[in-house]
């Protein structure tokens, strides 16, 4: 008899995303005069072409593969030096934080990463989740088998919940007890909030007493428009002996189905054995990363290398200034409207609070079968995410004013 991993039972319904796009089905079935009418501004999915510059540096690469000479089979499971080089200089060295290429992995996404760093850690890890966060980081840990059942609110035993609310800027306060990994992401997904310096600070010295690991995703921070908020948690002192940080192409150049991101990982950081002795993180995601990955494509490195050419850079900020003025419509439409909007100003995201009386899958259904707008209802992020929803920016100019025009006849 084959057994299963019965930790998969565990999960609640189906995963935010799939459930969305069941019901978005289900309407375009019933509605077809509807379907045609529809904006999705749900999943973060960018809409707008590749770069110039990574569309040629691809189709070079192509080219390389018709040559003997120049043919690439299999690539380092690490990465290609020309891209984890060109990531330690234009994200991190030029910005005067120490990361090198060797503490650098690409990938084929943050998704998996975020997923995936689990393989390293062992059973009896306490584990801090903020709440509403972005469902990978609960249903990954309750595959693994770190939670027990969820109770009527969808909360898992075994997790910490760092609340986030207006209140606290969707910012948690530190735990009053301690724990062992801790998920923080921001630029905020979903709220579009944004961690200050002294919050990093605070946070860094919570993990460095607690013998804690920060995993700090930052696949947004090309998004960042204020220049006193921290792109990366390597600018706060003490990081790099707490700190593993996650990175995407997908957002900034639009890699989303391109498919290529990074991990970094320091040298220095370490995690502990059941005797209590240290040892380092760094060779661990090595030997994970090169026994079940076999690295991101020859073509695809090559794409993402164009991203820190002057053409890239110019032509990825193009595209950060066309999401950002997206934002920017949609959170005045929904001020117009009268609604509570937050986010929108350092990310591509705007969360919004429900009209009274509205729960966030009943705004999702009126926002559906009323407006034919397609927006992402707070609660699928966790309990705390009730009562707001979330609307992406990533769409076309057109498609964000028809958008507003919508919430206002609302």
């Amino acid at each position: 008899m084959a057994f299963i991993n019965e930790n998969y039972l565990k999960l609640k319904a189906g995963y935010l995303f799939p459930e969305i796009a069941r019901r978005v089905k289900a309407f375009t079935e019933a509605h077809p005069d509807g379907a045609a009418r529809l904006i999705r501004c749900g999943i973060g999915d960018v809409t707008e072409p590749l770069p110039q510059a990574c569309r040629d540096a691809m189709h070079s690469a192509v080219d390389e593969q018709g040559a003997r000479e120049t043919f690439k089979g299999y690539g380092p499971e690490q990465g290609y030096d020309f891209l984890r080089e060109a990531i330690a200089k234009n994200d991190y060295q030029d910005r005067g934080l120490n990361v090198t290429a060797d503490e650098i992995f690409v990938s084929d996404g943050s998704k998996c990463d975020t997923g995936n760093i689990l393989d390293i850690f062992g059973p009896g890890n306490r584990i801090a989740i903020t709440d509403p966060v972005y469902p990978v980081y609960v249903d990954t840990n309750v595959m693994i088998g770190n939670t027990g059942e969820a109770d009527a609110s969808g909360a898992y035993d075994g997790l910490v919940y760092l609340k986030c609310t207006a209140e606290n800027g969707f910012v948690p306060a530190i735990p009053d007890e301690p724990v062992d990994l801790i998920y923080l992401c921001y630029p905020n997904n979903p709220t579009g909030a944004t961690a200050t310096r002294d919050q990093l600070t605070a946070w860094v010295a919570y993990a460095r007493q607690n013998h804690a690991i920060l995993l700090y995703d930052a696949a947004y921070e090309a998004f960042i428009q204020d220049p006193d908020v921290p792109r990366s948690i390597y600018e706060i002192e003490g990081a790099r002996d707490c700190a593993i940080e996650f990175r995407s192409f997908s957002k900034n150049g639009g890699f989303t189905g391109v498919r290529c991101a990074f991990i970094v990982i320091p040298k220095e950081l370490k995690g502990r054995k059941k005797d209590g002795t240290e040892q380092p993180i760094h060779p661990l995601w090595s030997r994970r990363h090169s026994t079940k990955f076999n690295g991101a494509s020859y073509i695809v490195q090559r794409g993402a290398a164009a991203v820190y050419s002057p053409e890239g850079k110019a032509q990825v900020q193009a595209l950060i200034e066309h999401y950002m003025g997206n934002a920017a419509l949609l959170v005045k439409a929904c001020q117009d409207a009268g609604l509570a909007v937050y986010g929108g100003v350092n990310a591509p995201y705007v969360w919004v609070r429900c009209p009274a009386g509205i729960s966030s899958w009943q705004m999702f259904d009126k926002m559906l079968q009323e407006a034919n707008v397609v927006i992402t209802p707070g609660a699928g992020f966790g309990s705390a995410g009730e009562g707001y929803f979330r609307i992406s920016a990533f769409n076309s100019r057109a498609n964000v004013e028809e958008v507003c025009r919508r919430i206002a006849a609302l």
